[in-house]
């Protein structure tokens, strides 16, 4: 099996760091970033750049990842060329088509043409099932996300140039936040960032709050509008993969409306307010490590107050939990392309039962 890698780069800066990091090497590039880009300028470029690529490579399989605008468009490029779509991080669901916008949309879009759905969760395996995608067509992997994650962990043992927790007092316990989903621009991300300010206010001395913030206009704009002036809160450029893990891992609360974090947090034994109205990853609310709060300014600052003040409850919430994969993901996608019997992933809880 010969495999070829095509990026688009919606997001240049973020994807080159990542692809350094993972030493990966890209057979094509869509380039099809554009600043002040929508949705269907993005589905437009990638579906028109996409379909020599498809010419010249003639693939068996085209596999897609996740659920952003790119990965729908490349998959419909795909089914319509006659390829077979494998798409992984199948099956998540939050029943809200506004809710992410337009991440919903791109996962139901994109579940309609896939030939094989790698489901992070059996509850992704459900979700598809109740949409009547055939059994056999649906693999519980694991996310690989997580595969990336401990790969990422067994290299953060030394020192770390340019770490952005050199200036953190050792006294100060840490808030790693991000925001940036299109559904909260305006008013919901300002009630995040107010929420921010209150509990730095609250504990200008005993906390630091680390916020990446990403350079999308609408939250670059309210970030440092809000919280600029604040001393005890780090408006950061986005930090590279390992950077993130390493800043997490030493965190002690992470507030977030970023579906990755909901998985790497957990697996982190952080806890999680997920700053959202819904969720397509529930299994950490259920197994108790995450909380969803929503965007209203007074219900984040109260629940962040319990975590910092109530030992109990924090304690509660910070146990790490292997809810979304063990890091073999990867290995169960391989395997299933190539016709190999692959026994599904279930997190030992399950096993249990």
């Amino acid at each position: 099996m010969v495999s070829r890698i095509c990026v688009t780069a919606q997001h240049r800066g973020m994807l080159d760091q990542v692809l350094g990091l993972f030493s990966i090497h890209p057979d094509h590039d869509l380039n099809v970033m554009v600043n002040g880009q929508s949705p269907m300028d993005v589905v437009a470029r990638v579906m028109d750049r996409f379909e020599p690529v498809l010419r010249a490579e003639r693939p068996d399989w085209v596999l897609v990842q996740g659920d952003t605008t790119t990965t729908m468009a490349t998959a419909l490029a795909a089914c319509y060329w006659g390829a077979k779509v494998g798409h992984i991080e199948a099956g998540l669901r939050t029943f809200d088509k506004r809710r992410p916008f337009p991440e919903e949309i791109n996962r139901v879009v994109t579940t309609s043409v896939s030939d094989l759905h790698f489901a992070p969760t059996s509850l992704a395996r459900t979700n598809l099932l109740c949409e009547s995608v055939d059994e056999s067509r649906v693999l519980v992997t694991g996310n690989p996300g997580i595969d990336a994650l401990f790969q990422i962990l067994s290299t953060l043992d030394g020192p770390m140039e340019n770490d952005p927790l050199n200036d953190v007092p050792e006294n100060q316990r840490i808030i790693l936040a991000t925001a940036h989903r299109r559904e909260n621009f305006g008013r919901p991300l300002e009630n995040i960032c107010q929420a921010l300010l209150d509990i730095a206010d609250r504990y200008l001395n005993d906390v630091r709050i680390i916020y990446p913030v990403h350079p999308n206009s609408n939250v670059y704009e309210v970030a440092h509008r809000i919280l600029g002036s604040a001393r005890n809160v780090m408006l950061l450029e986005p930090l590279d993969y390992r950077k993130l893990i390493h800043v997490m891992r030493h965190s002690d609360i992470v507030l977030t409306d970023s579906g990755g974090i909901q998985e790497e947090a957990p697996t982190l034994g952080k806890p999680v307010l997920i700053m959202r109205e819904v969720t397509e990853r529930p299994e950490g609310v259920d197994a108790g490590a995450a909380l969803l709060v929503g965007t209203n300014r007074e219900r984040i600052v109260e629940e962040t107050i319990q975590l910092l003040d109530d030992l109990d409850a924090y304690e509660e919430m910070a146990r790490p939990m292997n809810l979304y994969g063990d890091g073999y993901a990867s290995s169960r996608i391989v395997a299933a392309l190539l016709n190999e019997t692959v026994e599904e992933w279930l997190p030992e809880a399950q096993r249990a039962n």
